[in-house]
């Protein structure tokens, strides 16, 4: 039967599923306590389903009002189905699928900018939290706050007296200075992107703003933010492919009802937060949430172990004609990419954070699980912003220390060659990374080029670096992987 002619997935449509495939609670028992900037996948396959997990656990109505700072035709696809949709975890002995109800409503950013607004000042919502990608944050590369040269934040800031605001930044920072204003109960703000530092990122980026509006009142609405406005730093993990049409046909097949928006991942999840709240909060430690005074060694880790694997993966399968990250991992070369990429970044940890090589031996697993059809491509997406938090901090620590860096050096070669003219991977500095390739220039100046297109200058002037991942070159653009 195909999707047409199956009945939509909504509330009304529940009772015909069996209970494992039901949301775990009945979603009209709760209420939006919770907003969230970004309708994404991970989003919903990750943040949701913790909240719909506490709320079961817990007894106390956590719902999700999700906001989707640019699509509205995913608002429309999901109020269409009742905020409702399946998630599928790929297991390696088979799929599960049951349908999630933690989002209690969608709204899109700027045309119920009002609903959002009145959400965000409001007393009933005491958590917010972001999804956007590292590009939602228009940090500068060079000073870590605002980019409040970049062309979307000039014009939020220019329409912040009263117009329309299209950077999830820019909302946020309104609502928190309407909350201000009204004398609103504390709330906290919670980045689930993966940016070092991301609660601290995050703090100082919303600050920026409103320094940089026009408000009349914008040094009391900081100084009130000060005691009643709490950043807490997390760090998330769960691999969560972009959907196919396949996805969509098991997901229907499995329900018998059509889903419009179904999400998978793989069985394994994490959510590490600082234990910095504000406000009330889902009690998400009762499934399984680990909050801690700081979490930077497990961000640290993640980060340059879990999401520099993962880049350099993609840039390297890519080059070699590999389309997955399990399709990579059955190379002669993937396991020992990580197993290497892992123990060459090790030094550069902390040593109250995880174990590297206990981390590397699970990541070999769950890259290989058979039953995930992770994108190369999705993961090799928005490069110049992905490597500068993943890949650059740790060669430059590593090199201060006169380390050797093979591996680094490797990976960065084939996020060069990814940069070529015609390559098929979308970055917001494409035409600044295929400028470095226009010239006849040595492949080491377009290298050079290259690092200081993305803010690493220094890397830039460091000669055998740049040497070193030059000579990388041409085994790449013959599709071999040399490690």
């Amino acid at each position: 039967m195909s999707a047409v002619d199956l009945r939509t997935l909504d509330r009304a449509a529940l009772p015909r599923l069996a209970a494992g495939l039901r949301p775990r609670i009945d979603p009209a028992e709760l209420r939006p306590r919770i907003v969230h900037f970004g309708l994404g996948a991970f989003h919903r396959a990750h943040q949701a389903v913790y909240t719909e997990n506490a709320a079961v656990l817990s007894g106390e109505p956590w719902g999700i009002t999700a906001v989707a700072p640019r699509s509205a035709d995913v608002v429309r696809a999901l109020r269409d189905q009742d905020c409702l949709y399946s998630l599928t975890e790929r297991r390696p002995d088979g799929s599960a699928v049951r349908v999630v109800g933690a989002v209690v409503d969608a709204l899109a950013m700027g045309p119920d900018a009002g609903a959002v607004d009145a959400l965000l000042a409001g007393p009933s919502v005491t958590v917010v939290t972001l999804t956007v990608t590292e590009k939602g944050y228009h940090r500068s590369p060079v000073t870590g706050g605002l980019d409040t040269a970049a062309p979307p934040v000039a014009a939020d800031l220019a329409a912040a007296a009263g117009g329309q605001l299209t950077t999830a930044i820019g909302r946020l920072a309104a609502g928190l200075a309407a909350r201000m204003r009204a004398g609103a109960p504390p709330v906290s703000v919670v980045s689930c992107d993966n940016m070092a530092g991301n609660g601290a990122a995050l703090d100082r980026i919303v600050r920026d703003f409103i320094r940089a509006s026009s408000w009349p009142d914008r040094d009391t609405i900081l100084d009130r933010m000060a005691h009643a406005v709490a950043f807490p730093a997390t760090v998330v993990d769960r691999i969560v492919p972009a959907t196919s049409e396949a996805d969509r046909a098991a997901a229907d097949a499995a329900l018998g009802l059509h889903d419009a928006l179904p999400v998978t991942g793989e069985p394994y999840r994490q959510w590490v937060l600082q234990d910095a709240f504000a406000a009330p909060r889902p009690p998400w430690e009762r499934d399984g949430a680990l909050f801690v005074p700081d979490v930077a060694p497990y961000q640290l880790t993640k980060l340059r172990l879990l999401n520099g694997s993962h880049s350099a993966l993609a840039h390297l399968g890519l080059a070699a004609g590999r389309a997955t990250v399990a399709d990579a991992l059955a190379s002669d070369w993937g396991e020992r990419l990580i197993r290497g990429l892992c123990a060459e970044v090790a030094p550069t940890l902390p040593a109250d954070g995880p174990d590297p090589v206990a981390y590397a031996d699970d990541l070999v697993v769950r890259f290989r699980n058979p039953a995930m059809h992770h994108r190369l491509r999705q993961i090799g997406s928005d490069a110049s912003l992905k490597i500068t938090e993943r890949w650059l901090p740790a060669l430059r620590e590593l090199r201060a220390r006169g380390r050797s860096t093979p591996v680094l050096e490797l990976a960065l070669a084939a996020w060069a060659y990814g940069t070529r003219p015609g390559s098929p991977l979308s970055d917001p500095a494409a035409d600044a990374l295929t400028d470095c390739w226009r010239s006849p220039a040595r492949p080491v100046e377009t290298v050079r080029a290259l690092l200081r297109a993305v803010g690493a200058a220094d890397l830039a002037g460091d000669d055998a670096l740049t040497a070193a991942v030059a000579d990388r070159l041409p085994a790449l653009r013959a599709g071999r992987v040399e490690i």
